[in-house]
């Protein structure tokens, strides 16, 4: 199945220069992650933005990258291994596409995007720009550990009041990643629940500028 969903062009209205790919949550859709790009376009004026809904309708309404049923850890790393090609593929699509690489693509997740933007991201031989994780965890490190090909820095933000997501799975994620040599940066949100607020917004567009703008030329 071809992924597609709502995409912003450049700011600057020239071919992209870097490429956003913004992983929505369980039960949601690209028009919701669509609005980080809205946020972040003054900072990456020539960012392409682009959010795929994923391949699994729900029922009523949404999508999701894998179901969730018994919430177990072999569940999350069932689903997370059959999602990876789907999120792989559009990966690829998408850097033809634009005639871009890696290096000048960011991973963006949310919750469950956040699981699979973390599984695919260091999965693949070439180093993206970047990855930022709102709100969600590292499955499975120790399968990681043994699949690792390349290591982008990566940016955690978490809501400390989270209750579908636990505050301490950023806190696992951030000693696991470090532990394997990724460069980590990690924002914990007071009170803030599932969600993501002004200030992790603020902190993902400086982390987007470095990474990128630092790969450009």
């Amino acid at each position: 199945m071809t992924l597609d969903g709502p995409r912003l062009a450049p700011l600057s209205t020239s071919a992209p220069q870097q490429l956003v790919i913004l992983v929505h949550g369980y039960g949601s859709d690209g028009d919701d992650l669509i609005s980080f790009g809205l946020s972040w376009q003054q900072a990456l004026p020539d960012a392409a933005f682009v959010a795929p809904n994923a391949p699994m309708r729900m029922p009523g309404a949404g999508y999701q990258w894998w179901p969730l049923g018994t919430l177990s850890m072999d569940e999350r790393v069932t689903g997370v291994a059959a999602a990876a090609p789907a999120l792989d593929r559009f990966i690829d699509e998408e850097l033809a596409r634009t005639g871009l690489s890696e290096k000048d693509l960011l991973l963006v997740g949310f919750s469950q995007g956040t699981m699979l933007s973390l599984h695919v991201g260091p999965r693949r031989k070439a180093a993206v720009a970047g990855i930022i994780g709102y709100s969600g965890m590292l499955i499975a490190p120790d399968l990681l550990r043994a699949e690792v090909r390349s290591r982008p820095p990566i940016l955690l933000i978490h809501g400390s009041a989270d209750p579908v997501v636990p505050v301490r799975a950023l806190v696992e994620a951030e000693q696991a990643l470090r532990e394997l040599d990724f460069p980590v940066e990690s924002h914990v949100s007071p009170g803030l629940g599932h969600g993501v607020d002004p200030a992790g917004l603020s902190l993902g567009a400086d982390f987007a500028r470095r990474v990128l703008h630092q790969n450009v030329g």
